[in-house]
């Protein structure tokens, strides 16, 4: 009987490591928000990391403010700074919404946030004037650098977004609310594409796919100030409180389902990241179970193609081939499972936060496939790159992170997550729901076909 073996780390130091601080899940989540603006009351570092890498990856701006601590807040605190940031953004962007971000450096020297928030909130209704003051929203969300990662930081954002600015109503909105987790632009167009299929009008909390993928029309755009395009509305979020329950496609993600559960009786699942044939079925199947809207031809057509191509594809070029993945820690699960779908061998999964979801999934996925798998977690790649020297595979799947890794071992690597900054193109296709599969499906094979396969070779046409 097939089984999970979890190999425990055995050193304390961590080697190019395959996870970041907390701030920057809790930037992604508040720069999905329409009119939006995160305030990382941090040193300047704290916020150029984070910029700097969302463009890498989304070749888009990343506006994020920062308080910008220097040594004399490590004495004094950072009361002043706080205070006269929110007051600049107030005046001169005039957001609908500011999250402001805590770090290691204000968390270790005890700055009362929520004091420093109500004392600017005073300051910005004198300068603006009450009503004006009113209509932006200050939510305070405390991502401790320290421990956990970006994940644990967009779990604690997503929950502190709904329980600042959730409003019950009365009646039900016949709305569906979604967490899809830190995913690509094109994977929240997938969602969203899905629930349209089915006649289901989501909340997304939050949406990043217009921020991070945003169409330049200079004639249309809104230029002082400046915002992208898209977002999920303050009205939105003010509404999920409403919905007939909500649904969390990251296995860490599950705070802000729990919290909308408790306060408003509100049925929710934390599902798998709707990867494959296995975890799209059980979304589809959830949402049917929320909504009760049914499943429509045109989602059992997008099903049928993946398929289709499964069948064309799996059983030539990718039966028995072996998979090493690392990444995001509910990524590499949904991946994983729909390795063995093809008829792959997912040979080692690896992420570098400890998370028990990811553990209990992947034991599932184990049982399923028949096969033994190992597991890496809360580990780094340096760790992986022991392993694969041991054990070599078929083929890599994981970010760009890997990819001097990837070179070194002569291991082909298809990019999968989040960053990918040595190709262009990756944020807009989805690896979500039948489309997602689908793309998946052609690039791993056409990976395989690349590495295993000599172009003239007659056999590829057999």
């Amino acid at each position: 009987m097939s089984e999970l073996n979890v190999i425990k780390k055995e050193r304390t130091s961590v080697i190019n490591p395959l996870v970041t601080c907390q701030p920057l899940g809790a930037m992604y989540a508040v720069m999905g928000i329409y009119r939006g603006m995160p305030l990382v009351h941090g040193s300047q570092g704290c916020s150029t990391f984070v910029r700097y890498g969302f463009s890498r990856h989304y070749r888009e701006p990343a506006d994020i403010a920062v308080t910008s601590l220097h040594e004399d807040a490590a004495v004094f605190g950072g009361r002043k700074n706080l205070i006269s940031g929110l007051g600049n953004l107030a005046q001169r962007f005039k957001p609908d919404v500011m999250g402001v971000v805590t770090t290691c450096s204000s968390e270790i020297i005890g700055d009362d946030v929520g004091g420093f928030i109500k004392t600017a909130k005073q300051e910005i209704i004198k300068k603006m004037g009450e009503e004006a003051a009113n209509k932006i929203k200050i939510v305070q969300i405390n991502t401790p650098s320290f421990v956990e990662h970006q994940y644990k930081g967009y779990d604690n954002a997503i929950k502190a977004i709904v329980n600042t600015l959730a409003e019950p109503k009365d009646e039900e909105n016949g709305k569906l609310n979604i967490v899809p987790g830190i995913v690509n632009p094109g994977d929240i167009r997938e969602v969203k594409h899905m629930l349209s299929l089915m006649g289901v009008e989501g909340i997304l909390l939050t949406d990043t796919s217009d921020p991070f993928d945003s169409p330049l029309r200079p004639s249309v755009a809104e230029k002082t100030p400046y915002y992208q395009k898209g977002g999920t509305t303050l009205a939105e979020i003010q509404d999920c409180a409403n919905s007939l329950g909500t649904i969390s496609l990251a296995n860490y993600a599950s705070s802000a389902p729990a919290s909308l559960e408790k306060k408003y009786n509100m049925p929710s699942k934390v599902s798998e990241a709707p990867i494959g044939i296995k975890n799209t079925d059980s979304f589809i199947r959830t949402v049917k179970k929320f909504t009760g809207n049914d499943v429509t031809e045109e989602i059992l057509d997008e099903r049928g193609i993946v398929i289709d191509a499964m069948a064309d594809v799996a059983s030539r070029y990718l039966f028995g081939r072996t998979v090493a993945i690392y990444g995001d820690p509910s990524i590499t699960v949904g991946m994983a499972r729909f390795i063995t779908e093809l008829g792959m061998i997912p040979k080692v999964v690896c992420t570098g936060a400890k998370n028990d979801y990811f553990i209990d999934d992947l034991k599932k996925v184990a049982k399923e496939s028949d096969e033994d798998i190992d597991a890496l977690s809360g580990q780094d790649l340096r760790a992986l790159d022991v392993y694969l020297k041991e054990n070599p595979v078929d083929l890599l799947i994981g970010h760009s992170d890997g990819r001097l890794m990837a070179k070194d071992l002569g291991i082909p690597l298809y990019r999968v997550g989040y960053p990918v900054y040595d190709r262009v193109g990756y944020q807009r296709r989805p690896i979500i729901g039948y489309n997602g599969a689908l793309n998946l499906v052609d690039g791993i094979t056409n990976t395989i076909i690349d590495k295993y396969y000599e172009p003239q070779d007659w056999k590829l046409q057999q």
